[in-house]
């Protein structure tokens, strides 16, 4: 029976060490005290609870002798690739590791102190809701964190299907990717849509949906976009709940300011120059408005409206640090190609 001390040891180390990622995650990546304070006290008081039983634990321990090892190397089934699975995978580790120290204690006959860990287990559920609010407010606060946000136009795009473009387009690294068809039938957006997401989700791409709120729900994207004559920011909110989303196209500062005032996540800031992938598109705004949203907001914006790599420059050096393109680049004869000579020359008119 001593031999359950082992386990024990081992779960607490694991606990304690699951916590820390979090916590430091919540300190120093989100920069939120609260829940890295949460945190820190449950570690804290995990750790006290132990140590009536510290003794036995250590004397237990056979690090040297541990099979767990060899087989960790060997499986390499424990990767992160994003945030998200970081996040994840050390709750579950915490929580895990707290329902095997509750199951063995019971076994040795501590039942009070398995219920404390019990109740230990519980906390950390209560937590994990709490600090996935705070990944979810981060990910809308960081979702222009990005240099070029791509847009689909078929139209455009010299015979490819919107499928083909976006493939290219992940496979470019592009971070955020808006559907944007007005010429199909809602089901053959909905089908192209669920495809797309499938995509998207798997290379952690944000996915924006133009205009058709019903299909963005439908296809859980992670968002949708608007304009000025559709419903209401307040109207989309409670169609599509707090988790998504919801950028709107704004051509001056009145509008720019509406839009934060309701509460959209992130704003379009154009027509920069004169456009032709949209119908009924207002005149430029040119960039005396771009001025004016870079000196008096502080919510992510994306410049767009005929941004072309001739222009991009002066869009950049007014303060743009995501810009949208659309033709220049589903238009291009090779899309990673194109995209891959944006960013060398962004790059460039950045450190100028």
């Amino acid at each position: 029976m001593d031999k359950l001390f082992r386990i024990i040891d081992a779960n607490i180390n694991r606990v304690s060490e699951g916590i820390r990622v979090l916590e430091d995650i919540g300190r120093f990546y989100y920069n939120n005290k609260p829940v890295s304070q949460e945190l820190k006290i449950l570690r804290h008081n995990i750790r006290k609870s132990i140590m009536s039983h510290i003794i036995e634990c250590i004397e237990e321990r056979d690090s040297a002798n541990d099979v767990g090892v060899a087989s960790s190397m060997e499986l390499n089934i424990d990767k992160k690739e994003n945030m998200l699975q970081l996040i994840t995978g050390n709750f579950k580790r915490i929580q895990e590791g707290l329902r095997v120290v509750e199951e063995n204690l019971k076994v040795l006959g501590y039942y009070d102190a398995s219920k404390l860990y019990e109740s230990f287990r519980f906390k950390s559920y209560n937590i994990e809701k709490e600090y996935f609010k705070l990944y979810k407010k981060a990910i809308k606060e960081n979702v222009l964190n990005t240099d070029l946000y791509c847009l689909t136009s078929e139209e455009f795009s010299n015979g490819r299907s919107n499928i083909e473009v976006v493939k290219a387009m992940i496979d470019s690294g592009i971070k955020v990717i808006q559907y944007r068809e007005k010429n199909k039938t809602l089901l053959e957006m909905y089908n192209e849509c669920m495809k797309i997401r499938e995509l998207t989700k798997a290379s952690d791409v944000t996915f924006i949906v133009n205009d058709n709120i019903d299909i963005a729900v439908l296809v859980k994207a992670d968002g949708v976009h608007i304009g000025q004559d559709d419903i209401p920011i307040e109207g989309v909110r409670q169609i599509v709940g707090e988790d998504m989303i919801i950028g709107i196209s704004t051509h001056s500062p009145v509008q720019a300011l509406d839009a934060i005032k309701r509460g959209a996540d992130y704003i379009g800031v154009g027509p920069i120059y004169r456009t032709f992938t949209k119908k009924n598109v207002c005149d430029p705004v040119g960039l005396e408005y771009l001025d004016f949203v870079v000196k008096n907001t502080n919510i992510p914006f994306v410049a767009i409206g005929g941004i072309k790599v001739h222009n991009m420059d002066e869009v950049i050096s007014h303060g743009a640090n995501c810009i949208a393109m659309v033709t220049e680049i589903v238009g291009a004869e090779d899309i990673c190609k194109k995209i891959r000579e944006i960013r060398t020359l962004s790059c460039r008119r950045y450190q100028t």
